[in-house]
């Protein structure tokens, strides 16, 4: 679905993204981790074209989106949570999902209003409110939500639970594992250790812009050397 190929990114002269390579299969939860100031965000950026890259490939679907604008990769199926999560703040709820509608559903089972007020009954609840009056935890619903209205195949998400209380926590974790039994293909940036070997596939840590550890999400559980030295737990 997604491979990631020798990837390096600059902001000015420094070295953010260092050969980065990674793949993302259909229906797979592929995990980035690591400190903050790692390249982690960049990465995301890189993928989905906000970011420039100096070198490397990014292959979407069979086809090479390395330097296609942002709106192009996600026409051809790609979504984005943001960290911070990024909603409008003057726009309404469902104003906020209504502006990312995606159009035509991509198949049967396409992401529509109803499906995503199913997924999140509190947006359904708060839909008339203003985004900057809706809490953390709603806005990251509502992030997540947004992207989901793009009707994508592969999710980016960045960071989905930075910021929340522990029982938000698990929300999110819930509802990641929603997405993965509807067949999403996600590749999730998170720092919450438990919450990622819990819904992940595969897992990569990102050191310096580099992958410094790749495996099973039990390898990396059991590998306390590993989550001392590059996630200082």
């Amino acid at each position: 679905m997604l491979e990631l190929e020798d990837l390096h990114a600059y902001y000015g002269e420094s070295h953010v993204l260092q050969g980065v390579s990674l793949s993302v299969g259909r229906g797979e939860i592929v995990t980035i981790l690591g400190r903050n100031g790692m390249g982690k965000t960049t990465l995301i950026r890189s993928v989905i074209g906000f970011m420039p890259l100096r070198r490397g490939r990014v292959t979407f679907k069979g086809e090479d989106i390395t330097h296609a604008p942002p709106f192009r990769a996600v026409g051809r199926g790609l979504g984005l949570v943001p960290q911070g999560r990024r909603v409008f703040p003057s726009l309404t709820v469902l104003e906020n999902l209504d502006v990312a509608r995606g159009g035509q559903a991509r198949s049967a089972g396409g992401w529509t209003l109803e499906r995503v007020l199913e997924l999140f009954p509190r947006l359904r609840e708060r839909g008339a409110n203003r985004a900057n009056k809706l809490s953390g935890g709603e806005q990251q619903m509502l992030a997540i939500g947004r992207a989901l209205m793009t009707n994508p195949e592969l999710l980016l998400m960045d960071e989905p639970t930075e910021g929340l209380a522990p029982l938000l926590v698990r929300e999110v974790g819930r509802v990641v594992g929603e997405l993965k039994r509807e067949g999403l293909s996600i590749l999730l940036v998170e720092q919450n250790l438990p919450l990622a070997l819990s819904v992940a596939d595969r897992v990569h840590i990102l050191s310096r812009g580099q992958i410094v550890h790749s495996g099973a999400p039990a390898e990396l559980a059991d590998n306390h050397e590993v989550q001392s030295r590059y996630l200082g737990l």
